[in-house]
């Protein structure tokens, strides 16, 4: 059997195996097109930032850094998402229309949702231990996500962090949530094909950088944004880390847009300083 059609026939088998919900049961849910054997197209070395207040050019997301662990991310189509959302947006009043949330700390989610249209935790809250099982399609954005087991005192609750999965403007785009250990092959696979990467690189409180480092270098993003860290020392181990591997840029501001298009040629981790948002 050829090398793509048996991965590709793990990848489907893996679908397979996951949870699905009585009311999406009755329905077919839409095919990711990150979970698929594909060749990375060509693009151009360039990215561009742009307010996070002005629309958003077809074909785009605008990703923008609010600190910790959250990320701004906007569609052509006026979607707002905002992940690993702890309530402190910053001095506005925007509310997004959607917000991923980990349990693992309380700066990885918030109670204060109103007005939040979709609020998808990455934890199940009906069993302990029983995973979450996300599969949300906003008109050409499907959002999914991955379960991963969070360490305690003393204690592991299986599936208390999801890895969400942003598939918009034919971009695959991962937000590694509050990760305590590496992904295991189903996992992996279950993932698919991952453009963009946010990949928290604090070192302590979720794994340690080698670990991190591998997850990174195994999946291999054209985009990787650094999220997580605390110290220009903690994250300049990181980037010191990935160079041999990756480019490292430095983006000088907190936004970007990004296409199919402007991935880089080569994979590049690209610094974003985290800026709350204003009006």
């Amino acid at each position: 059997m050829p090398f793509r059609t048996a991965i590709a026939a793990i990848c489907l088998a893996c679908l397979a195996l996951l949870p699905v919900r009585p009311a999406e049961a009755q329905q077919p849910r839409r095919m990711s097109h990150c979970i698929a054997i594909a060749d990375a197209a060509p693009g151009i070395e360039y990215l561009h930032r742009a307010a996070w207040t002005d629309p958003v050019p077809g074909g785009e997301l605008r990703l923008s850094y609010l600190g910790h662990s959250m990320v701004l991310i906007q569609t052509a189509s006026g979607l707002s998402i905002v992940t690993d959302y702890n309530g402190n947006l910053g001095a506005t009043g925007f509310r997004p229309d959607v917000v991923t949330m980990n349990r693992a700390h309380s700066s990885h989610w918030s109670t204060d949702v109103d007005g939040i249209a979709h609020v998808l935790r990455g934890w199940s809250e009906q069993q302990f231990g029983t995973p979450a099982d996300h599969h949300l399609t906003l008109g050409e954005v499907l959002i999914r996500n991955v379960t991963t087991d969070i360490r305690g005192p003393g204690t592991v609750e299986e599936h208390g962090n999801s890895i969400f999965v942003f598939e918009a403007e034919g971009l695959c785009v991962a937000h590694l949530g509050h990760l305590h250990q590496e992904p295991n092959d189903r996992q992996y696979a279950a993932l698919g094909r991952v453009d963009v990467l946010m990949v928290p690189v604090d070192g302590t409180y979720t794994m340690d950088l080698g670990t991190m480092m591998r997850v990174v270098g195994r999946l291999r993003s054209s985009l990787v944004i650094p999220v997580h860290w605390f110290s220009q020392d903690r994250l300049g181990a990181f980037l010191a880390g990935m160079s041999g591997q990756f480019l490292i840029r430095r983006a000088g501001g907190s936004e970007l847009r990004v296409s199919a298009d402007s991935l880089p040629r080569q994979p590049t981790v690209v610094v974003l300083d985290p800026a709350p948002l204003t009006e």
